[in-house]
């Protein structure tokens, strides 16, 4: 198979509606909520220096906060959560809390009155949804809890007694909900999900969350219990590729695993324990390499989410080495002023406040080659404008679980103009959308049961085994032009079916053209099928060629796990290419039957 494009003259800085195009690029391969992030000039919001760029973006996160307010001054949590975006709206109370407070020459409203009006009114808000009953009752309102703590930590003095009484009131009695459930968990065998049934990531902030409280509000007790947990999460649950494994230790949860790394960046903040520091460094490591150029998690490596956003959580952590502050400056140049969430906004504000300035070093992003492997069979590799990711992760079905995917795909293939190509997002019982289904003995299956990954220049080599056959996917390396994916599959048992599916990032309203005609992509459903070899497809200015009969189906809606079902949205879905894979018959079960694949991505002129 070969995906060809033809190189464009249009760069991140030359065009914002070369942005724009490639922000819808990747809504339609289900990165929705990155389109408001990319319309911004990354390359050029990368030369604001931090924390400079933090106070840009919380002043202006701030007044887009109080424009807010001051259209509706009667608005409570319930019709301000209700806007896109504004889920954590107690999130809002950092951002003029820190440019009130945070004294740094480039915090232009450092003492502004207005900014601590604002700080206050937001505060008093969320004290009386509290006395309503209304507060605690929303979904995670421990994450809210902290931000209002820090507010109250930076701003007490100015409060008043009255004030200060009513949120320190609010704040305990909030914190208090967290402890009973932090200490029956400390010495569980593991902090994973099987044996704490929440996530590591909420459990790391119950942590941060009763140690800053113990420590401001004089509860030692809980600052003790938060010290403790939060350092076996440093000293014992961190894997040694640098990840906190949500579902198991065996892989990451990409996303998810930047929230735990805030709490012990927290933690150390407060403790200088160097095994924090340690983990942080492991931290940094891993989320620097398992990252696309364009600032998004790579989310074959990811059992939890198919995509993501840029992150905000936890930056000040990396700030602790000089390639951190790159990657930190790096990551914030996505972030759009005229557009924050409000999650981005108190993360940022967090960022902004424990922020380690000095100097940067260059990040994976940065070069032009680069390649990491880890210990567990997954491993990145950036040639030029070409990177490709390769997962050979095997982990245990969560069945009962609605949030953990399966580990189903193997690779994505990412282009730095074009964004993500061949997609390698995991599901939930979607086998259509696995790397490989299999149907032996009247059952589908489509979860390899054994992997080895061997990474070696000039050629990268996964292998995958199943039930009936065993797979070797070789990339030799890319040149500036081509990415090959060449596919060899042996047979180990008779009487099976195999097929390999790709799933292809096609862009609604954009035209689809294939060696049996063009379409303009649309709701409407899209059935091809090509019978003899010579399969073609372009689309978005890359070419994809098959040397095998394939059949191409569009669109198909992927699992979201928070709906706990398909997505709904044609900006989530994706085509996928299947390709049987026809094994000779005659061939003796003792020697296994070879049936190879010829793929390759391929850039070229359009």
């Amino acid at each position: 198979m070969v995906l060809t494009h033809q190189p464009s003259q249009l760069t991140v800085r030359q065009s914002r509606t070369a942005a724009k195009r490639r922000a819808t690029a990747l809504a339609s391969c289900g990165i929705a909520l990155l389109a408001p992030l990319l319309r911004a000039s990354a390359q050029s919001a990368a030369t604001q220096k931090l924390p400079a760029r933090y106070f840009r973006l919380l002043e202006a996160g701030a007044a887009q906060v109080e424009r807010r307010l001051n259209r509706d001054p009667a608005a409570n949590l319930q019709s301000l959560e209700a806007a896109p975006g504004w889920r954590h709206f107690p999130y809002a109370i950092l951002a003029p809390a820190v440019l009130y407070a945070k004294q740094h020459p480039d915090n232009n409203l450092r003492g502004d009155p207005k900014m601590l009006a604002l700080a206050v009114k937001i505060g008093d808000l969320l004290a009386s949804e509290d006395e309503k009953g209304l507060y605690e009752p929303r979904l995670d309102s421990d994450w809210d809890t902290y931000m209002w703590l820090e507010a109250y930590r930076l701003l007490a003095p100015q409060l008043g007694e009255q004030r200060s009484e009513r949120w320190k009131r609010a704040i305990l009695r909030n914190a208090t909900l967290v402890a009973p459930d932090a200490a029956e968990r400390l010495d569980f065998p593991w902090y994973n999900s099987p044996y704490i049934i929440t996530s590591p990531n909420h459990y790391a902030q119950y942590a941060s969350l009763l140690l800053l409280a113990g420590r401001v509000l004089g509860r030692q007790p809980w600052e003790n219990l938060g010290r403790q947990i939060l350092r076996r999460f440093a000293a014992e649950e961190q894997t040694s590729d640098g990840y906190w494994g949500e579902h198991s230790r065996v892989g990451p949860t990409t996303g998810y695993d930047y929230l735990t790394s805030t709490q012990v960046a927290l933690y150390y903040e407060y403790s200088h324990d160097p095994i924090a520091l340690e983990a942080l460094r492991r931290s940094t490591d891993f989320h620097e390499y398992f990252t696309y150029p364009d600032g998004t998690p790579v989310e074959v490596i990811n059992d939890r989410n198919r995509y993501g956003d840029v992150d905000a959580w936890g930056q000040f952590g990396f700030s602790n080495f000089p390639d951190g502050r790159r990657y930190a400056e790096f990551l914030t140049g996505f972030f759009p002023p005229e557009d924050l969430h409000i999650d981005w906004l108190g993360r940022l504000a967090q960022d902004a406040l424990y922020y380690h300035e000095g100097p940067t070093a260059s990040i994976p992003q940065d070069r032009a080659l680069y390649s990491h492997q880890m210990s567990v069979p997954a491993g990145i590799r950036k040639t030029g404008p070409w990177v490709v990711c390769l997962s050979g992760i095997v982990d245990t079905q969560a069945v009962l679980s609605q949030f953990y995917l399966d580990r189903q795909s193997s690779v994505s293939v990412f282009h730095q103009k074009l964004g993500l190509i061949i997609s390698g997002a995991n599901s939930k019982r979607q086998p259509e959308l696995a790397s490989f289904l299999e149907e032996t003995g009247g059952h589908s299956f489509w979860l390899p049961l054994s992997s080895r990954l061997q990474m070696n220049t000039p050629t990268d080599r996964l292998s995958l085994a199943y039930n009936t056959f065993f797979t070797d996917l070789r990339v030799p390396l890319p040149n500036p032009k081509q990415v090959r994916l060449l596919y060899a599959i042996h047979r180990t048992a008779r009487q099976s079916k195999v097929q390999l599916n790709l799933q292809l990032c096609l862009k609604v309203g954009e035209v689809l053209e294939t060696s049996r005609g063009r379409v303009i992509l649309s709701e409407k459903p899209v059935t091809l099928g090509w019978s003899e070899p010579g399969v073609w497809i372009r689309h978005h200015g890359w070419k994809l060629s098959v040397d095998t009969p394939a059949n191409l189906t569009w669109p198909i809606y992927p699992y979201n796990p928070y709906s706990n079902g398909p997505e709904t949205t044609l900006e989530h879905a994706v085509g996928v290419l299947s390709i049987p894979v026809q094994f000779a018959d005659e061939v003796a079960q003792s020697s296994g039957a070879l049936k190879r694949l010829d793929v390759s991505v391929a850039l070229e002129s359009e």
